[in-house]
């Protein structure tokens, strides 16, 4: 039988449990590719956590595999993603700040751990279920090649936010199959071949540690600090558990209301006075407290590898589920490590900790943490 064109290259697929990799590793059977498959387990867990979904996804990753004929791994990198994920946000929300776990997994355990061990079984290339593109452009007369990462073609589901750490040489080891996709064609065809996934639900819990009740959750790990919730007038109206259990724009879990003083209007935090251990609230969506056309950020990641020059205008994104919002990027003029960028459009809620993500048309320029 004559081998297809791409049968001599081996390419290893982060397989979750999930429609989308599975689908990532069909297509790539289809086209000729030597494909295997790698399970990570980055969450120790009691096999009677009811939140906890790996073993089932570890289930669903076999059955994909013995369908499609291709070997699984299975590797963990819990004490790694303990170490240099989940301490780093345990620390952040220490501080007051509101971390992404997601960032950090794909910074850190993804295209590190993954990657690297997929290149250890013999595989030239990783290749993942994100919704996100890669496209390479040669310099002439030098022949370097630079990688440019895009945004997914879906973009209900565009992964990019997520994966602006990633570096040159991890962009030029890696493969999205599913960038230029949508949703519901990958269901589609998911479906066509049986997969026994095609219909499973996205998960939309923290990255490999489930769908929790999240400040439950992060009690487990951080002492409760009460304190007292106070308006932006300094009227003590309820008590909080801890300012690092709640984040700006939150509404939910605030137990205020019903205050003869004031309007039925509903309570935002606002802001988090994290020195005095006060939470400090406003009333109404639109209260102006939640709302700045200014951030500085630091901690800077350009795709490309260098700073572009500034000032620089493009559109930027504060959090995953949000339009781009036009910007300028500038230096700080108070730190030289920082940028500043400002928005035409006032942002609701600019979160620190969180990721500002940086875009110039279609493609993810870097990004940075929000101070």
């Amino acid at each position: 039988m004559q081998a297809t064109p791409n049968s001599t290259k081996h390419i290893a697929v982060g397989l979750s449990g999930g429609v989308d990799s599975a689908l990532t590793a069909l297509l790539l059977k289809q086209q000729g590719y030597t494909v295997s498959a790698i399970f990570m387990q980055n969450w120790e867990s009691q096999n009677d956590d009811p939140n906890c979904t790996a073993e089932q996804d570890l289930t669903d990753a076999r059955t994909v595999c013995d369908q499609l004929s291709i070997p699984l791994h299975i590797v963990n990198f819990a004490q790694e993603y303990w170490d240099n994920v989940f301490q780093h946000c345990l620390d952040e929300f220490a501080l007051g700040r509101t971390p992404n776990p997601d960032i950090w997994c794909n910074k850190e355990i993804k295209f590190n751990l993954l990657l690297n061990y997929a290149l250890k079984i013999g595989a030239s290339t990783l290749a993942t279920g994100h919704y996100a593109t890669i496209n390479q452009t040669t310099d002439q007369p030098t022949g370097i090649t630079t990688y440019h990462l895009g945004k997914g073609l879906d973009n209900n589901k565009d992964q990019s936010y997520f994966l602006y750490t990633l570096t040159q040489s991890q962009l030029a080891q890696s493969m999205f199959p599913l960038g230029e996709m949508q949703k519901s064609q990958v269901r589609s065809l998911a479906a066509k071949h049986n997969l026994i996934n095609h219909d499973k639900k996205d998960s939309t819990g923290i990255c490999f540690i489930g769908e929790r009740k999240f400040k439950q959750f992060l009690q487990e790990f951080i002492l409760a600090n009460p304190g007292d919730i106070q308006t932006t007038e300094g009227e003590v109206i309820g008590k909080h558990d801890g300012v690092i259990f709640y984040t700006l724009g939150q509404r939910k879990g605030l137990n205020i209301g019903g205050l003869s003083n004031y309007s039925e209007d509903p309570w935002f935090v606002v802001d988090k006075d994290t020195s005095n251990n006060i939470l400090i609230v406003g009333q109404g969506d639109m209260h102006p407290l939640l709302y700045k056309t200014y951030l500085t950020c630091n901690n800077c990641h350009w795709i490309g590898g260098s700073m572009p020059s500034l000032p620089l205008s493009c559109s930027a994104k504060i959090r995953y589920r949000q339009n781009e919002q036009e910007c300028m990027i500038k230096y700080s003029t108070k730190n030289p490590t920082d940028l500043e960028i400002t928005f035409t459009q006032p942002q609701r809620a600019i979160t620190p900790g969180q990721a500002v993500v940086f875009y110039l048309n279609n493609e993810c320029l870097g990004g940075a943490t929000i101070c």
